[in-house]
């Protein structure tokens, strides 16, 4: 199969699905981020900012919500889902409400993400659910349950009702043929998630990969992970469904492990999480005939060495076993031009109410100040497309 060419640098693909005054907005905004001391401080002035009333809400929305969300219901991203679609990219609908404690709470969000599965459903606009287990259940049961502490009896209730959520949204997936990320979280509660996914992929995984686990390749354990995890498949007779990305919690990751002293999980360079990314990618490509994957990832090189897998494998860009995943509102430049080359690409598209997903925009922001260049890269994209559309 031969490999489709790809220019990552054409801004005139890339930025195709926005006109002039939303790139005038995007430069903006990045040039914004690329301030470190004000990514730093936002998060408290946001927080000082709604609990004087302030109304900040607005300018929230119309600034860095708007470019890294679709909306705060399933209903607002619609536009945003079908002008993706009409330039080959898909919608992964995500509902970011996270770090929520009350019960009533995770029974609305399991409701929520269920309705996303639902959309998806025959939908060629919208390949993938996602959901993460935090959403679903309490962050402390969940590291209780990863250190195997012995748990009261309304914790195990507590802890059943959290799995009996996932559940019923792994199996309505898996009745409406509709494929699901699982994402991965902090290390210290991803133990507990694994065994949950492995739990699913068994159940649901028989036929085709429905139920994905998310693997963070800047954890040092991860590609070991990774191939006992498609061992355990390959004896367990079900499909491996997994998403590849470097990880979002590596500052957390890292100041923890040194605060309580033990190992830190995270590599100790870019170049060696840089290393086993590409590894993965590797292992899966090498296990096609088992294993679906969703690449996500924002880095130039791992993309090209992907494309590179699939030449060198006889897998045609199309095929539904791999997909290419950035976030909405970053790197539209692999996005638009991998889809316009023929391959398969999927968005992370985040809605919520404004307030619910400030942690998720606060990530972003410092994703992007603190991922190498990333800000400056996307402004770099935004000025020279900027250029050529005055000339």
């Amino acid at each position: 199969m031969t490999k489709l060419k790809v220019d990552f640098s054409n801004t005139q693909i890339a930025f195709q699905a926005r006109n002039n005054k939303e790139l005038q907005n995007s430069y903006l905004l990045f040039k914004a981020i690329g301030y470190n001391w004000l990514v730093q401080t936002g998060p408290a002035l946001v927080d000082f900012g709604f609990k004087l009333g302030l109304p900040i809400k607005g300018i929230i929305k119309k600034t860095v919500f708007h470019q890294f969300c679709g909306g705060e219901s399933v209903s607002d991203c619609e536009a945003t889902i079908q002008q993706m679609h009409q330039f080959g990219v898909g919608t992964i609908l995500d509902y970011s409400v996270e770090g929520e404690e009350e019960e009533e709470v995770f029974d609305a969000t399991a409701k929520e993400i269920i309705k996303t599965i639902e959309k998806a459903q025959n939908n060629p606009a919208i390949p993938f659910s996602v959901f993460k287990v935090t959403g679903v259940g309490r962050f402390a049961l969940l590291q209780k349950v990863n250190e195997k502490k012995s748990l009261t009896i309304d914790e195990s209730a507590e802890f059943a009702r959290v799995k009996g959520r996932i559940h019923s949204i792994c199996k309505r997936a898996f009745d409406l043929n509709v494929r699901l990320f699982i994402d991965a979280e902090e290390s210290w509660i991803q133990d507990t998630i694994d065994g949950i996914v492995a739990e699913m992929m068994q159940e649901f995984n028989g036929k085709r990969a429905i139920i994905y686990n998310t693997i963070q390749f800047y954890r040092h354990d991860r590609l070991a992970f990774l191939k006992q995890s498609i061992d355990n498949a390959k004896r367990g007779n079900y499909f491996y469904g997994v998403k590849l990305v470097r990880g979002a919690y590596m500052e957390k990751e890292a100041l923890r492990a040194k605060e309580m002293g033990y190992e830190n999980p995270i590599q100790p360079s870019k170049a060696a999480s840089d290393k086993d990314y590409n590894e993965g990618l590797k292992v899966c490509l090498t296990h096609h005939d088992l294993v679906s994957i969703c690449a996500g990832t924002h880095n130039q090189e791992s993309c090209a060495y992907l494309m590179d897998l699939m030449e060198q494998n006889g897998l045609n860009p199309t095929d539904e076993r791999i997909y290419f995943s950035q976030l909405y509102g970053m790197s539209d430049n692999l996005s638009y031009n991998l889809a316009h080359a023929g391959y398969r690409v999927a968005k992370y598209l985040p809605y919520g109410p404004v307030r619910a997903v400030l942690p998720y925009l606060f990530r972003r922001a410092q994703e992007n100040t603190s991922v190498q260049g990333q800000a400056g890269r996307e402004l770099k994209l935004i000025i020279v497309e900027l250029q050529r559309r005055k000339k």
